[in-house]
């Protein structure tokens, strides 16, 4: 058997609009990306999102796709989507102030990077990297001066959906830098534009 390929697909990148939506449905298939989430996780209070999840889940994303909010950034490979990057103003995650680990670290405007999610098929092919990229470009088309991150370091990393807000490295290597750490294996890092 051939060793797995890590090479990056050629990717084009867009944000997620209502004429998008389908890609997202087909991108996160039935189960919602992660049991039914919708990347609703940081937007909602846990007792609204446990109500909501699946289906509730699914229709409070398209609400805020539908009512012209861009929540992130789709990859393609060609006409495929195979990745998302949930990124907006801190402002539009609420759960973030109230997590003892990611509230804020000051009162600076930043937009956030809160979650990845990438199609099994794609997994370990080096596609983080140019997402995130892809992220603080769409950021900073939208006057943001700050993109904050909150990944987590690789060893922490035991299941596939553990490593949603990112890896370290990524970040890293794209000029973040920590700027506040409450946990042993995440931190709080930025990116200033």
């Amino acid at each position: 058997m051939a060793p797995e390929s890590t090479s990056i697909p050629a990717l084009g990148f867009q944000p997620l609009t209502p004429e998008r939506w389908p890609d997202l449905e087909t991108l996160f298939g039935a189960s919602g990306a992660d049991d039914g989430c919708w990347c609703m996780w940081w937007r909602l209070t846990r007792a609204e999102f446990q109500k909501r999840k699946g289906e509730g889940n699914k229709q409070a994303m398209k609400q805020i796709v539908d009512s012209g909010e861009v929540p992130g950034i789709l990859a393609y490979s060609g006409t495929q989507p195979i990745a998302w990057c949930s990124i907006g103003p801190r402002e539009a995650f609420p759960a973030l102030q109230r997590s003892r680990r990611l509230r804020r670290a000051d009162n600076e405007a930043v937009w956030s990077v809160v979650c990845f999610y990438v199609a099994e098929a794609f997994r370990r092919k080096e596609i983080m990297l140019p997402l995130l990229r892809a992220a603080v470009e769409h950021a900073r088309a939208h006057d943001a001066t700050i993109v904050e991150g909150y990944p987590v370091e690789p060893a922490r990393v035991k299941t596939p959906g553990s490593g949603y807000m990112g890896l370290m490295p990524a970040f890293q290597q794209l000029g973040f830098v920590e700027v506040l750490r409450r946990s042993e294996g995440q931190a709080i890092m930025r990116l200033w534009l």
